[in-house]
C-alpha cells in the first residue's frame, strides 16, 4: 500500500506519554497542555490517528481522524480530548479513572478504497491484522482498526460484517453494490498496563 507509515518504536512511546498528558490534563483543568518545540517540530506531517482507551472491563473510549489532512501532533491533541469526552457509547472519563485506563495509539495510512468487478471479491482484498476497514453508503460510515479482528478473533468476511453494521447498515450489504469499502493500514503502540511499559503491538504473524 502507498504511503507507508514510518513511526520509530521511540516516537511511538512519546506520543502515547503525550495522548496521557493530553487527557491528564484536560480532565483535571478542562485546559490543553502546551506541546513543546520539539514535539511540535517531530510530529508536523500529516496522518490519520485514533486514540483507544481500555480498562478492565474492555473500550472505554475510542475516537480518532482517519483521514491524512491534519498534522499529527493536531489531530491527537484533539482525538486523545475526544475518545476521553466525546464517545457518545461511553460516560466521559473521570479524572480519578485515568490510573485504571490504558492508553493505545494507532496512527494509520491514507484509506484507498478497494476496487472490485464482484462483491466476492472483497474477501481476497483484506488481510487480517494488516487492514482497517472503512465502509460507506450514503451518510453512513464505519471503521474498524485493524487490531480489532484479532481481537476477537474474526475472519475476513467476519471483520467485514461488523464493519458494515458499525456503520449502521445490514452485515450482508457488503454483497450488494451499494456501499464502498476501503483499507487502511496502522502502527500500534500501547501500554502494558495503566501508566507502565509502551510496547508496539504486533498485529501480522
Amino acid at each position: 500500500m502507498a504511503d507507508k507509515i514510518s513511526i520509530s518504536a521511540e516516537d511511538g512511546k512519546i506520543l502515547v506519554k503525550t495522548a496521557r498528558k493530553i487527557v491528564t490534563e484536560y480532565l483535571s483543568s478542562g485546559k490543553k497542555i502546551e506541546l513543546g518545540e520539539k514535539f511540535l517540530k517531530s510530529f508536523s506531517f500529516n496522518s490519520g490517528i485514533f486514540i483507544s482507551l481500555k480498562n478492565q472491563s474492555g473500550l472505554r473510549g475510542c475516537i480518532g481522524h482517519p483521514l491524512s489532512d491534519k498534522k499529527l501532533f493536531e489531530a491527537l491533541e484533539d482525538a486523545a480530548i475526544a475518545a476521553a469526552t466525546q464517545d457518545p457509547r461511553f460516560s466521559p472519563v473521570k479524572f480519578n479513572e485515568l490510573n485504571s485506563i490504558k492508553f493505545e495509539v494507532t496512527i494509520l495510512t491514507p484509506p484507498t478504497k478497494i476496487e472490485v468487478k464482484e462483491p466476492k471479491e472483497y474477501l481476497s482484498y483484506i488481510k487480517i491484522g494488516r487492514d482497517g476497514l472503512i465502509v460507506k453508503s450514503g451518510y453512513s460510515s464505519g471503521l474498524l482498526l485493524p487490531q480489532v479482528p484479532i481481537e476477537y478473533g474474526w475472519n475476513e468476511q467476519e471483520f467485514l460484517e461488523y464493519t458494515c453494521e458499525k456503520a449502521g447498515l445490514p452485515k450482508e450489504i457488503w454483497e450488494t453494490n451499494e456501499i464502498e469499502i476501503y483499507k487502511f493500514e496502522g502502527i500500534v503502540f500501547k501500554e502494558k498496563e495503566p501508566n507502565g511499559e509502551i510496547i508496539q503491538e504486533k498485529l501480522l504473524d
